[in-house]
């Protein structure tokens, strides 16, 4: 029996995951970021005897410390954070927050788990990324640029690895667009300081209607296609690298790199 270990499991993606997986011979623990979240899944999985929780706040050294002692197969790196606004004007500390949830802090919980991957030499890291990493979206250059950043991490990182006399496997989850919450949160927490005060105050109602567009003809309301694509990184031994998700965005996606060049 594999164990698994998801940062960020409380819901979207992470979750949707989970409850595929809970029924198969993996031992998995569903890591949250605080008391009031583990409450939450520790009612949702009271039945499941193979599904853990605890809180595991990426930030927190003490935190990233108690997987120290756990025997993990997989790793999971989905713990994010989102901020929107301008890059003309976003606060620098919510972007500091930005990249040390999605980058610093994943990169140190990836360097603790590999400690005991190397001993072993044997082990999974799944680096959770985005699209938006790659297609450069107006009011989301924070967390886009967080995403681009774990794309050449997870790059880099397998370069390296494969340097070494090991089998350890690095995988790279780029989703496009879903309907999970996290989206709309991210778009809409802007709004705050741009209605007092904004270079683009007067563009408001245009922007609102562009991401109105996304969420009501990009977002894909049914996630399987991408839990897809996870289970297949978790369950493939090929060393496949890359997995992307919806096939639409994946194209759109494509499309612009190849235009910039």
């Amino acid at each position: 029996m594999k164990t698994i270990l998801f940062t960020g499991a409380r819901s979207g993606l992470a979750k949707a995951t989970i409850d595929k997986l809970k029924e198969q011979e993996y031992k998995i623990y569903a890591t949250v970021h605080n008391e009031k979240q583990l409450e939450s899944m520790q009612r949702i999985y009271k039945d499941d005897t193979n599904v853990k929780s605890f809180v595991l706040d990426v930030t927190k050294k003490e935190d990233r410390d108690k997987i120290d002692g756990l025997d993990i197969d997989i790793l999971i790196c989905n713990a994010a954070v989102s901020y929107g606004g301008s890059l003309t004007e976003i606060d620098t500390n919510l972007v500091r927050d930005n990249y040390e949830v999605n980058v610093f802090a994943t990169l140190e919980l990836i360097q603790n788990v590999f400690k005991s991957m190397f001993k072993k030499k044997k082990g999974k890291i799944i680096i959770m990324s985005s699209l938006a990493g790659i297609y450069p979206m107006r009011f989301i250059g924070s967390y886009a640029s967080t995403k681009a950043s774990l794309i050449k991490i997870a790059e880099i990182l397998k370069k390296e690895i494969d340097m070494l006399d090991v089998d350890i496997q690095v995988c790279l989850i780029e989703p496009g667009f879903y309907y999970t919450g996290f989206n709309q949160v991210m778009f809409e927490n802007k709004y705050g300081k741009m209605n007092i005060d904004s270079y683009f105050k007067s563009q408001i109602q245009t922007i609102r209607n562009r991401e109105s567009f996304i969420h009501n003809f990009l977002e894909r309301k049914r996630v399987d296609a991408i839990v897809k694509q996870i289970i297949l990184a978790i369950e493939n031994e090929s060393g496949k690298f890359l997995y992307r998700a919806p096939l639409s965005q994946v194209i759109i996606a494509k499309l612009y790199s190849l235009c910039k060049e």
